[in-house]
């Protein structure tokens, strides 16, 4: 681990949703590095390796990075990506964490898709072990917070499943994780939660303080 500098910026380590490759969430990271944070983006392949395998791959990189401490902030198949690596190696550096329209409880939409050909290869190793079902349990000392969205526009508007409040790809009741210090809901689809303003207001928000805007809608 690198020596404390105090007045170096802690570090967030941003991680992107299936079928995408980082870029998406260039202005978040812009957002993020304005709150005083050094953000980092962690890539992986995931139609290619298996959720376990990228978590896997997720705890090497913030080892790798050798900082006192690292944030974590998650879109969608990225959130899991996160709570299968804190699962696996619990020890890696003190930091909060964001999940953002992540389907902690396994996703619908993800279920639909698996019974067509097309879908079960589009969404390829994100499946098993990762779309189709539950999140590890959180049982960490770090606080998560948990944000999802209400606009109800996306791919499950086509392929149906979705009840309640949702995003149009996942629903709210999906993204719920036990132990969460705290969870809202804000106007926002699915791919919008990275170009929110309001979203990044409230994932620096809840950086710095480990609680969400008392102004945002509470779940």
């Amino acid at each position: 681990m690198k020596p404390v500098d105090a007045t170096a910026p802690e570090t967030v380590v941003l991680v992107h949703g299936v079928l995408m490759r980082g870029g998406e969430l260039a202005l978040l990271a812009r957002r993020v590095r304005r709150c005083g944070y050094l953000p980092r983006l962690f890539n992986y392949p995931s139609r290619n390796r298996n959720v376990r395998g990228n978590a896997r791959a997720l705890v090497k990189f913030i080892q790798n990075l050798r900082e006192p401490v690292v944030h974590l902030v998650g879109h969608s198949l990225g959130g899991v990506l996160i709570l299968h690596a804190l699962q696996i190696e619990p020890e890696l550096p003190p930091g909060r964490v964001v999940l953002l329209g992540t389907p902690a409880r396994g996703s619908r939409v993800a279920k639909r898709l698996q019974r067509l050909a097309w879908g079960r290869w589009l969404l390829g190793n994100s499946l098993e072990g990762g779309l189709l079902e539950t999140a590890p349990e959180w049982a960490q000392r770090r606080e998560l917070g948990v944000i999802a969205g209400r606009i109800p526009l996306g791919i499950g508007l086509i392929l149906g499943g979705l009840s309640g409040a949702h995003d149009g790809t996942v629903a709210v009741a999906e993204t719920a994780v036990k132990g969460a210090q705290g969870s809202i809901v804000l106007r926002t689809t699915h791919t919008g939660l990275v170009f929110s303003r309001a979203v990044a207001d409230q994932v620096c928000y809840f950086l710095k303080q480990g609680c969400f805007k008392s102004a945002a809608t509470p779940r």
